[in-house]
């Protein structure tokens, strides 16, 4: 059993680190660029090198937090976020602006999610399930808290002076990673208790396809989750809504995630993870589909963002608990920074291809690329679900 104190101090790290970090350019990528005179394509590529970078040292950093613990790993991560930080608040060149956002992509694969999922699976083995969706309820407020934040701090000292001040938010986490436990996860605490299940991908073969059609899901999620935060409030606005009403419905798409990792974290204990991933896998092309009517009704676009924001929430989380039935606990960190390799990589281009999409085929155009993104995410979540049947 993994202590309430320690899933608290992940949780707040995970609040504080992604939105000192992954959310840093949403806050202030147009303040960068018009403050420097750069173009959106500089501003946001630098952003997309993070995310290269954490697909690059994806695989490394899953063996340490295998070898060595998630504590150390964190901590490291930690120091590595604030040096990215402050690097970019202090950067007039582009060479050196693009510098410090490869550190910060290193230092985001250090201590985000996937690092924590790692950590907590070495401490809790298969127990670890409601760990991780405890650190994410309080890690989807991370945009919520840090934006508001920013803006404050930038309209009244700057956008570097904002990003100094993240830089010592990042540090702040270093007492909460300490609090990870080094030990490796033993079994059972009691002779009584129930022995743990046996992972459902057992052969070399059943590994090999498993991790192949989580890979698809979770590159598919991401990739989604890239486009959508990039431009979402764009194409409702697109579609014929206000500015200010679609950054009021598009604010709800952190609702819907929030509630949705309640909701599991209240009831889903006993609902079997590549169940929970379908369901999530199955709604999420319906947003898309409510998303096309958004502009002749609020109500469906209120449905949209409440919808994807659940999807998001819940695939989130089976991020961190689908490997956890499908493969063995032991070499967790290890498979698992191979796995998402790709969930890293191709979702940097996202951005950049909807926004071709959306200039040659509209806004509409965004929402059927989703649609048909989501329908292969689904078709890998049915399949997933057919081929790794839980036993009762």
């Amino acid at each position: 059993m993994i202590a309430r104190r320690v899933v608290v101090a992940l949780g707040l790290g995970q609040l504080i680190s992604w939105g000192a970090t992954y959310y840093l350019i949403g806050g202030f990528g147009e303040q960068i660029g018009a403050d420097l005179g750069w173009s959106r394509d500089i501003v946001y590529g630098g952003f997309a090198a993070a995310l290269l970078v954490m697909g690059v040292a994806s695989p490394l950093v899953g063996r340490l937090v295998d070898r060595r613990g998630g504590r150390d790993v964190m901590v490291v991560g930690a120091v590595v976020n604030a040096i990215g930080c402050a690097g970019l608040a202090l950067s007039h060149q582009v060479a050196t602006y693009y510098a410090f956002w490869i550190v910060l992509g290193l230092g985001m694969r250090l201590t985000l999610y996937d690092a924590a999922f790692a950590a907590l699976a070495r401490i809790g083995g298969p127990e670890a399930r409601r760990a991780m969706s405890g650190i994410t309820l309080l890690g989807g407020l991370a945009a919520t808290v840090f934006w508001p934040l920013g803006h404050i701090l930038s309209e009244h000292s700057g956008w570097r002076t904002a990003l100094l001040v993240y830089a010592g938010c990042a540090l702040l986490t270093i007492p909460l990673h300490l609090l990870i436990p080094t030990q490796r996860y033993a079994g059972p605490s009691s002779l009584a208790a129930a022995a743990p299940r046996q992972p459902l991908a057992v052969s070399q073969r059943q590994v090999a396809l498993g991790g192949g059609l989580y890979a698809v899901i979770m590159t598919g999620a991401n990739f989604l989750n890239a486009g959508m935060s990039a431009h979402m409030i764009a194409v409702l606005t697109g579609l014929g809504l206000t500015a200010s009403v679609a950054v009021w419905i598009a604010t709800l798409r952190g609702i819907g995630q929030s509630a949705a990792r309640l909701c599991e974290i209240l009831f889903g204990r006993r609902v079997d993870p590549l169940a929970l991933n379908l369901m999530a896998c199955l709604i999420m092309p319906l947003s898309f589909v409510a998303g096309l009517f958004s502009g002749g009704s609020t109500e469906m676009g209120i449905a949209f963002a409440l919808l994807y924001g659940a999807c998001n929430g819940i695939l989130t989380i089976t991020r961190g608990t689908l490997p956890l039935v499908l493969f063995d606990h032991r070499s967790y960190g290890t498979l698992v920074g191979r796995l998402i390799v790709p969930s890293f990589i191709f979702p940097a281009a996202a951005p950049l291809l909807y926004a071709i999409v959306i200039d040659r085929s509209g806004n509409a155009g965004a929402l059927y690329l989703s649609i048909g993104l989501a329908m292969m995410t689904l078709l890998a979540a049915v399949m997933l679900k057919v081929l790794f049947p839980r036993a009762p």
